[in-house]
């Protein structure tokens, strides 16, 4: 009995180091782990293994837990970008970033999620939309984008417009015109013919209508030629 005590406990290292270390798929993983945790930018593993990804986690809004894939807030990062970059992702979590298409599918492959847009403009009002249902197909399908269940928070719904259609950029052009949306207002999103929102815009500081649309816009807030002062789009799981 004393022998197999001694063996436990040599072996005890050994059992603890090959125990499976459960990687954190998203922000909510996170926050389940340890509550206290405050928001800001954090390791995640959205397709497995080494896929190592930086997020900024939205512990406060709505609840917290939020996993944020795309952030514009000051202008230092350009948004008017090819198909292969949007595809990866581009920019920093602690500041404006996306997240990348990739990385989005397979988040919403494995679990079902719901949206938070935050929004904020350059008077200091805040407001937000929420969708009780998001996720987006492979590669294959473009990446379409599937939204449902909006709920106002003062912006209105800008995005159901978008619901069903294939991300575009001004070098793949999958909108329902028969112009190329990205080109036409220097952005890149789930365009339609052409959009309610254009979060990827360019960073324009307000209302300017020198060149109409092209601006960081949500339309049923602010119209087409108000560029917001930031925007933020988040998921988490679906309780």
């Amino acid at each position: 009995m004393k022998l197999v005590s001694v063996v436990l406990v040599l072996l005890a290292p050994l059992l603890t180091s090959c125990q499976k270390v459960i990687l954190p798929v998203d922000c909510s993983d996170i926050y389940h782990n340890d509550n206290s945790r405050p928001s800001g930018e954090y390791t995640i593993y959205p397709i497995g293994g080494t896929s190592a990804v930086q997020v900024y986690c939205d512990m406060v809004s709505e609840g917290g837990r939020w996993m944020v894939f795309q952030r514009r807030m000051d202008g230092t990062v350009n948004f008017y970008r090819g198909w292969d970059q949007y595809k990866t992702g581009f920019g920093i979590a602690s500041g404006e970033y996306w997240l990348g298409l990739e990385s989005l599918y397979h988040l919403t492959l494995r679990r079902k999620y719901e949206l938070l847009v935050d929004m904020e403009d350059f008077e200091g009002k805040k407001v937000f939309a929420r969708y009780s249902s998001f996720s987006i197909d492979p590669e294959s399908s473009g990446y379409k984008l599937s939204v449902s269940g909006f709920t106002n928070g003062g912006a209105g719904d800008s995005l159901s417009l978008h619901n069903g259609k294939k991300f575009s950029t001004f070098d793949k052009d999958q909108d329902s015109s028969n112009k190329n949306c990205a080109r036409s207002f220097l952005g890149a999103f789930w365009y339609n013919n052409c959009y309610g929102a254009n979060p990827n815009g360019v960073y324009r500081w307000g209302a300017d209508g020198t060149i109409s649309a092209v601006g960081v816009s949500w339309y049923h807030w602010k119209g087409f030629d108000y560029s917001l002062k930031s925007i933020s789009m988040k998921i988490r799981p679906v309780q």
